[in-house]
């Protein structure tokens, strides 16, 4: 694939002013966005992002265009694992909901940024040693285990390094509008406002950890990388808000996201066995032997897995509302902390737990 300075050049500013109109548009005005509006730009925003897809197939070949789709497809179930995650800082900060457009607005920007750097030192690393595929493979796999058994209890808000950032900077206990910093009495606050941002950057910090070795499991493209991880985390803002509810509805995704980890994975040790340069594997030389998955395959693989987590979550969900409804039928008092609605559950003790250090 034959890709341009000046085709990065327009690409990269084409982004960026998505994001500045974005900015002056929705979010330099604090207010809470409709479902409407949020259902229009969502739409817009995948639109756009299959278009561009089908433009990268008609031009570049359908190969090219596959690995963009199973990308694109694999970082935005990421990006809305992301959410989950910021859905549970801000509501430990006890962030105004007409504030949260630009507590997003700014995460996701840092997310862009940050995936930007990745990308880069992954593209260069690819390029100079092969054996990366190797360190990429078993990291997936690490991760995909720590997704599907982990602990996603945690709050972010009042982790270790938050209770770093508050040891050293002076906060407010109280919102100043959508202000970060404000001087009372002659000295300079922080507000909680742009804790949350620190937070939220530090969370993107760490998803961009299994981000990028994962799209590079499925091209080694740099311009795919990008645009794959651009078009994701465009219309993400509107998108919290358009499923903000049904976030807590999909139980199951956790579970999805590291079978699709651990699927490519295992596609990154084969691609590294097939083009083996390590002398105490096979003596240096490639295990031609060893299959390659091919991207149609990477790209039903995805799709179904994330389509059945997301059928599961809602499936399951489901039930726990009509046993709830029984339930309370019959008189039957639902367990505090039970499964049965614990996704609101979850978002209501990480509220109460953390209303008093948030601040």
């Amino acid at each position: 694939m034959q890709v341009t300075p000046l085709i990065w050049l327009i690409t990269i500013a084409v982004t960026i002013l998505f994001f500045v109109y974005e900015f002056f548009a929705h979010v330099r005005k604090p207010h809470e966005p409709t479902i409407a509006e949020s259902a229009r730009w969502s739409a817009f925003y995948i639109g756009l992002a299959l278009l561009f897809g089908v433009g990268i197939g008609v031009m570049s070949g359908w190969t090219f265009g596959g690995e963009y789709f199973a990308g694109y497809l694999t970082e935005k179930a990421l990006s809305i694992d992301n959410l989950f995650v910021f859905l549970i800082v801000m509501t430990g900060f006890a962030v105004p909901k007409k504030y949260q457009q630009k507590v997003l607005m700014v995460g996701i920007i840092i997310a862009l940024i940050l995936r930007g750097g990745f990308i880069a030192i992954g593209a260069s690393l690819i390029e100079n040693f092969s054996w990366v595929f190797y360190i990429f493979g078993a990291l997936l796999l690490v991760l995909a285990y720590k997704q599907a058994f982990g602990s996603h209890d945690s709050n972010p808000a009042d982790g270790k390094f938050m209770q770093l950032v508050r040891r050293v900077l002076p906060v407010t206990d109280e919102y100043h509008r959508d202000r970060l910093t404000v001087k009372k009495n002659g000295k300079r606050f922080v507000t909680p406002m742009l804790l949350t941002i620190i937070a939220i950057g530090f969370v993107d910090l760490i998803f961009a950890v299994d981000s990028i070795p994962a799209i590079y499991g499925l091209t080694n493209e740099a311009y795919i990388v990008f645009t794959a991880n651009a078009f994701a985390l465009m219309g993400l803002r509107q998108l919290f808000f358009l499923i903000g509810g049904l976030l807590e509805r999909l139980v199951y995704l956790a579970q999805g996201l590291a079978v699709i980890l651990a699927f490519i994975g295992v596609k990154l040790v084969f691609h590294a066995l097939h083009v083996n340069e390590l002398s105490f594997i096979n003596g240096g030389e490639p295990l031609l032997w060893v299959p390659e998955i091919p991207i149609w395959f990477s790209l039903l693989f995805i799709a179904v897995t994330v389509a059945v987590a997301t059928v599961a979550s809602l499936l399951k969900t489901r039930g726990d509302d009509d046993r709830n409804d029984r339930d309370r039928v019959h008189g039957t008092p639902v367990a505090v902390g039970s499964e049965d609605g614990a996704g609101d559950s979850q978002i209501e003790e990480t509220r109460s737990s953390t209303a008093g250090t948030a601040k």
